[in-house]
């Protein structure tokens, strides 16, 4: 007779139980109805209006209507909070597949997507990654990836290889789109001189001896020009298809179909354009009530897998429970058996 595998949930620390939706609730609850989902909501709330160093337990408290100790009730720690909240910012809904699968185009829309959720929530950018994505949000925008590249012949080290690769592109540009506006913004409130302006300076402090190869572009006028710099959005445009031009030629090399890699003019520029449809198709489906609705449906309907999981996992405890100890009664009977002969 063989044993029974153990199918017990292995114990989780407490932040990823709670991304989890498995950790223990409070049994009292304040005189108010409090909750993990509106803790986290306000601090979204406060993260997107001043950044990631307005956000504190008391601040999110007192936005409530609460006392500090209360939050600490549901959330144990500021750094779960931090969890949390990037979990809401990445819960995000991505377009259906394309059928045909078309890898590059798809790839191309879910790096943009990630692009558009930092631009939304800048302060995700600021939570440290500490490791391998664990949590529920996360691993479906890592789903997201894998799905894009289902077409390819890349193995499973070169998947993930490739969505490391695009994902540090996305956070990348989204942590530079970032730093130029603040940048911009805090130029414009305190009356400081842009790039521009120094631009004939540049004329005379850069030389061709020290910067032979900067020198010719600040003659131009091409390294801070006039009209305040190239489009953000055609260097985004601009990176991110030279990115999916390696990783193509990369994938050509797999497929050996005897085609090249690589885009035309005309193409790149229609990429560009695309770019820019794609960011606000990003935002608009995000904000869609149709896409929430269906969000929200789905997140029920996976809260209501994990209770019925769990609820699996208790009866099968409890059959392995019952096992043994009809076992064990079963032995003490026998023992007492050998004990009157």
């Amino acid at each position: 007779m063989t044993d029974t595998p153990e199918t017990d949930l292995p114990e989780l620390p407490a932040r990823l139980a709670l991304a989890w939706g498995v950790a223990e609730r409070p049994e009292r609850v304040p005189r108010r109805e409090l909750s993990i989902e509106r803790i986290v909501e306000a601090a979204v709330e406060i993260a997107d209006a001043e950044g990631l160093a307005g956000v504190s337990m008391a601040r999110v408290a007192k936005s409530l209507g609460f006392t500090t100790m209360s939050l600490y009730r549901y959330v144990t720690s500021k750094d779960d909070l931090l969890l949390l909240m990037q979990e809401l910012a990445l819960d995000v809904e991505f377009p259906p597949a394309r059928e045909p699968a078309d890898w590059r185009a798809e790839l191309r829309e879910w790096v943009l997507f990630i692009l558009a959720v930092y631009k939304k929530h800048p302060w995700a950018l600021d939570i440290p990654i500490t490791g391998a994505p664990l949590t529920p949000s996360n691993l479906r925008i890592l789903d997201a990836g894998l799905r894009a590249l289902r077409s390819t012949p890349l193995d499973d080290g070169e998947l993930i290889a490739t969505i490391l690769l695009t994902t540090g592109f996305a956070r990348n540009e989204a942590n530079l789109i970032r730093d130029l506006e603040r940048a911009a913004a805090e130029a414009g409130s305190e009356g400081a001189a842009t790039g521009a302006d120094y631009a004939g300076a540049l004329v005379h402090l850069v030389d061709e001896v020290r910067f032979p190869y900067l020198r010719p572009l600040v003659e131009r006028g091409t390294y801070l020009p006039e009209d305040d710099g190239l489009d953000e959005i055609d260097d985004v445009a601009w990176g991110l298809d030279r990115l999916l031009d390696g990783i193509d030629a990369f994938v050509r090399t797999h497929a050996d179909d005897g085609q090249g890699a690589g885009h035309d003019a005309a193409a790149a520029a229609a990429a560009a354009e695309e770019t820019v449809e794609a960011l606000t198709v990003a935002d608009l489906y995000a904000n869609d009530a149709k896409v929430k609705k269906a969000a929200a449906k789905r997140k029920e309907a996976d809260k209501r897998v994990r209770e019925a999981q769990k609820k699996v996992r208790e009866l099968e405890k409890a059959a392995r429970d019952a096992r043994k100890a009809e076992a064990e009664v079963a032995k003490a009977a026998a023992e007492r058996a050998r004990d009157t002969d």
